[in-house]
Formats: C-alpha cells, structure tokens, sequence
C-alpha cells in the first residue's frame, strides 16, 4: 500500500499536490455546505473563492511584470485557496467585506515581490495578509477550516499525504508536541481533557501545521534549524501565550517563525545565464550558467529552478535539480536527462541557447559530504543519479581532499555512462574507485546488470563499516535501501538522495 501511495505522489511536483488538496478542502466544503453540515452558505463561499483566485492572480501578474520575474500561477492559486480556508466568505452585497478580501490577497501576493530580500520572499504569504487584514481593517481570520469537525478527516488524509511527499515528519512532529506541550503547560490539569479536545478537533493545529508550516520558501532548508524553527512556531502558536496584553495568532507565531528561518537560511534568489550546453551520455545534458554573485553552497545540495513558460503543462513551470558543480567551479552545472515525453518545463529548458536566463532559489538539502574526513562512504548512483557525487567528487579533486571513497555506477547501456572525465579523474588522483554496472553490453571490466547486493559485497568488502549514499530514480532508490538494509546496513548509515516535487 505504501509503495502504491510512493508510486503516485512521485508522480505529483509538490506545488501540485498542495493545489489539489486545498481543492479537495475546499469541494468537500461546498458539499457538505449544502449539506448543512458547516455553517458557511456554499454560494458565499464559492464567490470568495472566485473573487480571491482573481485578486491574486491580477495582482501576480502585475508585479510580475514590473519586477520581471517568472509569474508562478500555481503559486497564486495555493495562495487564494489558503486565504479562501482560513478567512471567513463574504456576500456579493458585503462591500466592506469584499474590501477585506482583496487586500489580504493583494498583500499576500505582493509581499512576495515587495518584501522580499534578494529575490526571497521573507514571509509565509497567505499568513502576512491576513494579519494585516486584521492589524489595518480589524478582519481578522477566522481560521474556519479548522473549526468544521466533519472536515477534519479531509485535512487529515490530505495532511499525511502532504509530509509523506514533503518528508517533513521532524517539522510537523516538532511543531504538534511542542504545542501541545504549551497548551497544557499553560491550562489548569482539570481542563487538560478539554484543551486537547479542543486543540485536536476544533482548531486550525492540523490545517496550519500540514500547509502553512510546510511551506518551502519561508522554512528554514536543513533538519535542525528546521525543527527549531517547528518549535519556536508552536510555542507561539499555544493559544495562552502573550507578551503583556498581546496575545499570538497562528499567523502571527508563523511570522515569528519565517523571521528566524531567514535568519538561518540561505537568502536570495539568482538569475542565471546560460553560457553553453555540454552532453554528458545520451539524451543527457549539463546546462553551464553564469551566476551574477558568488553562490555558496555544500557539494550534493540542489536549487529550486524557475522558467517563464508561456504555456505551463500539469507539472508546472518549476523544478527542483540537484546542482552538479562544485562549490569550487565558477560556474553553475545543472544535469538534465531528457525522455521522449518530456514536460513543458523540459522542452523549454532544451530550447535554451547561449544568453538566456532561468531563476534558481531555495538552495537545500542534506545530502552531502559527511563532516568526519574519516568516514568510509560508498556511492551508489544510477543514470542520472550521479549528478550529486559529480559534485562531490569535483570538490574533492579541486579541494585535493582524499577520502575512503567507493563509487558503485549503474547505467543501461555505455552511451548512458556521464561524466566519465570526472570519475577518471576522481580515480587518478585521489585513488576514488568507480565500479560500473552496466545491464546491457558491460565490457570487460564492468558488472553486468543492475546494482545489487552480489555487486556491493564483490566491490565493498568492508560494507558493514560505510556510509551508504544513493541516488538516481525513485524505485532504483528504494530498492537499493531495501537492499542495504537487508544486508544488515543500519538504517543511520543509508542516506538517500531527497528533494520535494520529484516529478
């Protein structure tokens, strides 16, 4: 059952799968509003809904055009259908109502252009406007999505479904104990049984921690910063929590929060130019960019890249790839294979020439070189999955840092082999191993077929005492970690190789 749900939401970008659930939140609403099973009149709702997925997506598209960046609109429709959850519906006759309305969307949308440091926005969109709605228009959110018992199996579901995909337990756990923590913490022992009742099914914890606390762009990129920035959020978010006779809102203890992840995370979003187009195996291509500034990041991290597509498909006109340069090359390397069918993201990536442009932010992601020089690691990639220790590898050779390093490589066939000057010269001057798996026409030298235990214990002796590291496509993954893990591998000692919105 879990492979299935892994199987579809790989083939989901994340954007996408937070688009649908808010939809599905928002359908089960209308229903169950004619219903009368939640107090808002459907009709007023769905004429929210309207007027917010028009306010923000105008407004996106204005600033935009002013600021010259890519214009996201499943961005823009995330952001209205949050605002449509969390913010009470108004009447087509409601003009102060209406007003309301349109400036907590105009304010989350055009927070992300204005306030902004570096091309990153600094706070969670849909929470900056509705605390300004509530600050300057005394509007404050109602947070009705969490108030609707008959709807919390929908946040629930979709909620789960949500970290699976994100890999955003630590997050979501952190924040739920640290909450509830605070609420008891802060509640007479006799209420306790009515505090959790209230917190669990009456509240917008679920709704907040699994779409507004999630949210990439405002959350810190690396795991303890990230649950730092969790427990700083509950603590706040805890309904008792004041400073004199300021009391916190879930939006406003989010706010806090983006506040610290700013702080700790890397900052900025970069335009890069393209300078030329290398092959690295078939149907496999490294894009080389110039990048206006100095790019700081950990070899294997990876980049969230943004093109204008004039005509987006259902995978939406971002992705997230790993970069394979070297925080030691001048330039920016990314790898892209390409397939039959590939995206409208894709083809237009292939189209690029010499002197065009893409957005890269968000720069993330723990896979990456352990501290301790001494820690015998092995590599295990498959296609295109080698971009990361491509990476790696390049770091150390320009560094001259030795390690106790083993590269298991698999490929279908010699033309799919990349970046064999990289692991030439890995092998020559820092003594780097690379052993070649190759399924069909394996030359001598090379094993023939698939990574598999036979293979990591021929070439790894000593696998028991390594660091395992994999990357390359999904199922390859899972099943190398399967593998690794039936060979007695210690869970600690597999990292895999994770980015949200695979697809």
């Amino acid at each position: 059952m879990i492979k299935t749900i892994d199987r579809l939401l790989d083939h989901q970008t994340m954007y996408r799968l937070v688009l649908y659930y808010l939809i599905a939140l928002l359908g089960t609403a209308l229903v169950l509003g004619f219903l009368k099973l939640v107090p808002h009149d459907p009709v007023m709702l769905a004429f929210t809904t309207g007027l917010m997925l028009a306010a923000c997506w105008i407004t996106n598209r204005v600033f935009a055009a002013v600021f010259k960046v890519p214009a996201n609109t499943e961005s823009v429709y995330i952001t209205a259908l949050i605002l449509a959850l969390i913010l009470d519906p108004v009447a087509a006759t409601d003009l102060k109502g209406i007003c309301a309305v349109v400036f907590a969307c105009v304010w989350a949308i055009s927070s992300k252009f204005i306030l902004a440091i570096g091309g990153k926005h600094l706070f969670n969109p849909a929470a900056l406007g509705v605390a300004l709605t509530a600050l300057l228009l005394d509007q404050p959110a109602s947070w009705w999505v969490g108030g609707n018992l008959p709807l919390l199996p929908v946040v629930l579901f979709g909620g789960l479904l949500m970290v699976r995909k994100l890999r955003r337990l630590d997050l979501v756990a952190t924040f739920g104990v640290v909450a509830l923590a605070t609420i008891l913490a802060t509640t007479e022992p006799s209420q306790y049984a009515a505090a959790l009742t209230q917190t669990l099914g009456s509240s917008p914890l679920p709704f907040f921690a699994f779409v507004m606390l999630t949210e990439p762009l405002t959350a810190p990129t690396t795991r303890w910063p990230r649950i730092a920035f969790a427990a700083i959020v509950g603590f706040l978010f805890a309904p008792n929590i004041h400073v004199g006779s300021f009391y916190f809102t879930p939006e406003l203890a989010l706010l806090t929060g983006n506040l610290f992840a700013y702080a700790v995370s890397p900052r900025g979003r970069f335009v890069l130019t393209l300078e030329r187009i290398e092959q690295s195996a078939v149907d496999s291509y490294d894009f080389i960019f110039r990048s206006p500034r100095k790019l700081a990041f950990q070899a294997g991290q990876y980049l969230e890249w943004t093109l204008g597509l004039d005509r987006s498909d259902n995978r939406g006109n971002r992705r997230y790839f790993t970069v394979a340069s070297a925080p030691t090359e001048q330039s920016i390397r990314l790898g892209v294979k390409f397939y039959p069918q590939s995206s409208a993201f894709k083809q237009m990536l292939g189209a690029m020439k010499p002197g065009s442009t893409i957005h890269a932010s968000q720069l993330a992601g723990d896979f990456t070189l352990p501290a301790n020089r001494q820690t015998k690691i092995a590599f295990l990639a498959g296609g295109i999955g080698i971009t990361p220790f491509r990476s790696m590898l390049q770091y150390l050779i320009d560094s001259r840092e030795r390690r106790p390093i083993v590269v298991l490589y698999g490929a279908e066939t010699q033309q799919d082999i990349a970046y064999r000057d990289v692991l030439g010269a890995a092998r020559r001057e820092l003594g780097i191993r690379t052993v070649l798996a190759v399924a069909r026409g394996a030359e001598r030298g090379q094993y023939p077929g698939y990574i598999d235990a036979r293979l990591v214990r021929l070439a790894i002796p000593d696998y028991l005492e390594r660091t395992f590291y994999i990357s390359g496509p999904q199922a390859m993954v899972k099943a190398l970690r399967d593998t690794l893990l039936g060979m007695g591998i210690r869970r600690s000692k597999i990292k895999v190789d994770y980015f949200p919105g695979f697809a």
